[in-house]
């Protein structure tokens, strides 16, 4: 079975294969648990904060903490940054009732990056 590290650093993998497809540049890369954001990057001379979260099935990784992210935007405003949220699901690919391995195929549930942007 996967430990949360390991689930948090598949999610990282798929974010990050799709931020380099996209043309971020990378300036630093927090694989460490519960250390945000993961990614903060660079596109066309904007900053962009990053959080990166594996969610277990049945869990749906689109949503999030929304009291939690509202901090992260308050904190990438600071730095004029953009902040996203990036929900990665995971589940075992064979049965998504069972716990994922190291060599278990998995099932990858990634709607892409979600801006956070001010409620209210």
């Amino acid at each position: 079975m996967l430990s949360e590290q390991e689930l948090h650093n598949r999610a990282m993998e798929v974010v990050g294969k799709q931020l380099e497809e996209d043309g971020y540049e990378f300036l630093t890369v927090n694989s460490e648990l519960k250390k945000d954001p993961q990614f903060v990057c660079l596109k066309e001379k904007k900053l962009h904060f990053v959080i990166v979260r594996a969610v277990g099935y049945p869990n749906n990784p689109v949503e999030y903490d929304g009291v939690f992210m509202e901090k992260i935007r308050s904190h990438a405003e600071k730095f004029e940054a953009h902040a996203y949220y990036a929900g990665v699901g995971l589940a075992h690919a064979d049965d998504y009732e069972l716990p994922l391995s190291l060599d278990a195929p998995c099932a990858i549930n990634y709607q892409g990056l979600q801006e956070i942007t001010l409620h209210g």
